[in-house]
């Protein structure tokens, strides 16, 4: 039997809130040209949209997803949550990008250096914030080919993301734990990587004493996941979590990916994804996004949940 890994794989996906779905859809597949590669409802409450966006085909570490609350109140930014998912450019994309938001009359700041690379720092329409980093990080990755932005400008992948906290103490050991190196420090972040370092292995820790706990609500995250590659592995992982008195969820089947859960120290929500079976197990690979797939579980109930969620005009 294959030795289970010491250290996850990186970044499988964020799964932030949202208002209107299709103000969502608009803002990442039209303007940020990423892939809407899964349309589905949230497992849990399916009275609300998930909605996947990534690469081609939703490859682990390009996968942003969404639930859509249209009628629900916005969040609060704070302590003990993910404050800013960045996304991975070209280098020589900057111009465009700051071309492109301008055209869309979307405010941002910079570009700036982040840990050596440039940033530009916007906010969706409901006000989670994004960055776009422009690095070679991420060379080995080609993005959504036949989106709205041109594939030599295209985000390739996710690059990394942002943890606010109160104390960096706790988080820093489980990230440890989690198979993390600490690289360095610009200003107060504290940057994290695993494997390689490239795109979608990194993870910054901002700690802020005394800044209020963060709502979650419209316009924030709630919970990132992280890549290991097997179920074996999964539940190898849960078991050390539980050892290390962390309270895990049981393995939950999320039809593209398998789950676990467990709030780290600081109050963040983290996941461990298994990266197969992925999103091509109920579509072919191009039609992804094109209609609305439920697990076998839902099917039953398809007519009364299709009645209750609000029409969506799919880009594609």
């Amino acid at each position: 039997m294959k030795a289970v890994l010491d250290e996850v794989l990186g970044i499988h996906h964020v799964t932030a809130i949202a208002g209107d779905p299709q103000r969502n859809i608009d803002f990442y597949a039209r303007l940020l040209g990423l892939r809407l590669v899964k349309r589905t409802v949230n497992f849990d409450e399916p009275n609300t949209y998930h909605l996947y966006y990534g690469d081609e085909i939703g490859h682990p570490g390009t996968i942003l997803t969404f639930f859509p609350w249209p009628t629900a109140p916005h969040g609060r930014l704070g302590s003990g949550q993910l404050t800013v998912t960045s996304f991975a450019i070209p280098q020589e994309s900057v111009q465009f990008w700051i071309d492109r938001l301008k055209q869309a009359e979307i405010e941002f700041s910079g570009p700036r250096d982040r840990f050596g690379e440039t940033a530009l720092a916007f906010s969706d329409p409901d006000g989670l914030r994004l960055e776009l980093i422009a690095t070679t990080k991420a060379n080995g990755n080609h993005g959504w080919k036949n989106g709205y932005v041109p594939s030599k400008y295209a985000i390739r992948c996710l690059y990394g993301v942002t943890l606010t906290e109160t104390s960096l103490n706790g988080t820093h050991e489980l990230l440890l734990k989690m198979g993390f190196h600490q690289k360095t420090r610009q200003e107060s972040c504290h940057r994290y990587d695993v494997g390689d370092g490239s795109a979608g292995k990194i993870v910054d820790v901002l700690p802020i004493p005394n800044l209020p706990r963060g709502q979650i609500a419209v316009g924030s995250v709630h919970h990132v996941a992280w890549r290991t590659p097997s179920d074996d592995e999964q539940k190898e992982w849960r078991r050390r979590l539980i050892d290390v008195d962390l309270n895990v969820t049981p393995v939950i089947d999320r039809k593209y990916f398998r789950s676990i859960y467990f709030r780290e120290p600081g109050g963040v929500l983290f996941e461990i994804a298994t990266d197969p079976p992925g999103f091509a197990v109920d579509e072919l690979s191009t039609q992804l996004g094109t209609k609305l797939m439920l697990p076998p579980w839902l099917e039953s109930t398809r007519e009364s949940i299709e009645q209750n969620l609000p029409t969506i005009q799919l880009s594609t």
